[in-house]
């Protein structure tokens, strides 16, 4: 698979690196403004009810949980999640260009979000892992 360094946008509003993924994906994959998706999922994470087992919420600069990914990306019209993994079933996909369909996709692996466009990938790093990183679902953008 080919990749591309994309920060998303990062680099025109913060300096250094962070654990801002989900922020990144959304970013490249929809072509939106960095700072309006981190913003966007910000004020999400508002919305998280604190509890024993997450005592915090979630952060786009240092992590979102599930629920609120879903949320975030829910509220883009045009998106819809197909899921490539069912429990005890194994890995049936992987982050490589031949098993994943065309178009834009944001793709959840093993606690990672990235984007793919066309069968390139677009992150801040190699992130398939020779093509063999496991694929547990994907937003796909509707045209």
């Amino acid at each position: 698979m080919r990749f591309i360094y994309s920060d998303g946008g990062r680099s025109q509003y913060f300096k250094g690196t962070t654990g801002d993924c989900v922020c990144r994906a959304i970013a490249n994959a929809t072509g939106l403004d960095y700072k309006a998706v981190y913003d966007m999922i910000n004020t999400t994470a508002k919305g998280e009810r604190l509890t024993k087992k997450n005592p915090r919420r979630s952060n786009a600069r240092n992590g979102v949980f599930r629920t609120t990914e879903k949320k975030v990306i829910e509220g883009l019209i045009g998106w819809e999640w197909h899921p490539t993994m069912r429990i005890g079933q194994g890995c049936k996909v992987h982050l490589n260009e031949d098993e994943l369909p065309d178009g834009n996709l944001i793709v959840a692996v093993s606690g990672h979000l990235t984007c793919v466009k066309n069968g390139v990938l677009y992150d801040t790093y190699d992130c398939s892992r020779d093509g063999n990183r496991c694929v547990y679902g994907y937003w796909k953008e509707r045209r």
